[in-house]
């Protein structure tokens, strides 16, 4: 399962692993982003986006035959988003508004089937967009699908260390908008920027993966870079 995770590969492999956001429905627009050369994910926007659950399964498959990997960023941390976001066949999720260590580890076991975790089994559609049988999505998926969970307030930053050394969080996406909002500073100002150095430092230092978006790559802030979103490549195209 792992040779169709390709996000997953990048990240292990020590890629950039580039990235787009989908906020618009419909496979046309979504095979046509994901035939974009150079992109390993497609994060499907459940949160800010016009998309909904009923879209998840066509968009995953969409998205997967261009050998990219669909991870879908559900609204909020409940456990029946989680569950409808993996068995649509998401090669992970990213959870918004991570505040403390004991909000992530929930996320964590929502996502894993037992004796990890809580999730429960029986959906025929998860392995599709994985390119193997049920039975192999069963005894691999644990390992192999991404939980990702986003700090963007001041509660998440000041339990990041924390929140980042709890064990099946695989990478911490800096959400720095709200993250700005939240603190109560000017974007992009000095207290900012240190609240954003603060995060990738407690990242790595958890031995986890760090993302952001594109303005604010670096040598140590590249593992998993968000370029750009649909509505821009279209507009520019």
């Amino acid at each position: 399962m792992d040779k169709c995770t390709f996000l997953r590969s990048a990240l292990r492999q020590k890629r950039p692993a580039l990235g787009c956001w989908l906020t618009l429905p419909g496979t046309a627009v979504a095979r046509t982003i994901a035939s974009v050369p150079g992109l390993q994910w497609i994060l499907i926007d459940a949160k800010h986006g016009q998309i909904t659950d009923r879209d998840y399964y066509e968009l995953n498959n969409a998205i997967v035959s261009h050998g990219v990997s669909p991870i879908i960023r559900i609204p909020f941390a409940d456990g029946w988003l989680i569950k409808r976001a993996l068995d649509s066949g998401a090669h992970g999720i990213m959870v918004p508004m991570i505040h403390t260590a004991e909000l992530a580890a929930s996320v964590v076991s929502l996502s894993k089937f037992g004796p990890r975790g809580v999730r429960g089994y029986g959906s025929p559609f998860t392995h599709h967009a994985f390119g193997v049988d049920a039975r192999e999505y069963e005894l691999t998926c644990n390992e192999h699908l991404l939980t990702i969970l986003q700090i963007e307030s001041q509660q998440g930053l000041d339990n990041i260390e924390a929140i980042a050394a709890v064990a099946g969080v695989d990478v911490i996406f800096i959400g720095p908008f709200d993250l700005a909002k939240s603190m109560n500073v000017e974007f992009g100002g000095e207290q900012h920027e240190s609240a954003i150095a603060k995060v990738l430092k407690a990242t790595k230092a958890a031995g986890k993966f760090a993302s952001i978006f594109v303005r604010w790559v670096s040598d140590i802030l590249n593992d998993m870079i968000s370029a750009t979103i649909d509505l821009v490549m279209l507009d520019s195209a």
